[in-house]
Order: structure tokens, then sequence, then C-alpha cells
């Protein structure tokens, strides 16, 4: 699965297994996630992809704030709360 930024995916391993995240930023094997809350945006966690199950719920307004720099942790917050 291609991954984009501002997607939402589940993580499948680790001690956050379980926990919903949205996309931030991609390399070819790996993929940065934050959630606003215990992984902020300036210190988004590096997942392997094989660890992450993404879904089909992208929020394209998020990912148009990352792309321009102005993105806050409440944004990410809402979003995955709703």
């Amino acid at each position: 699965m291609e991954y984009r930024i501002g997607q939402v995916v589940r993580s499948i391993a680790g001690r956050d297994n379980g926990k919903a995240f949205i996309v931030v930023r991609t390399e070819p094997n790996f993929v940065y996630v934050a959630d606003g809350e215990t992984r902020k945006l300036e210190a988004p966690k590096k997942k392997k992809l094989k660890h992450i199950q993404g879904s089909y719920n992208v929020s394209e307004e998020i990912a148009a704030c990352i792309d321009n720099g102005t993105a806050e942790n409440y944004m990410l917050r809402r979003f995955l709360n709703s």
C-alpha cells in the first residue's frame, strides 16, 4: 500500500499497538507518524511499513497544512478523535 501524508494509519506492532496516527512524512521503507498527543509533530515516530496498517481515511486539510508547515498538534488530535 502506498502511504500519503495526512493518511490515518494504525500501529500493529510495538508499544503503541492499536493506536491511530497520521502520516506526516514518508520514506521508501518508513513513515513518520504523529498523533498530536503522545507523538507531537515536532518529534514524530519512525515506523516500518510492515508495522502499520493503512486506512482509506485521508485528511487533505491536514496534508496541506503539513506541506505548508502550518500544522498544529490540536489539528491531529481533533481529526483522530472525530
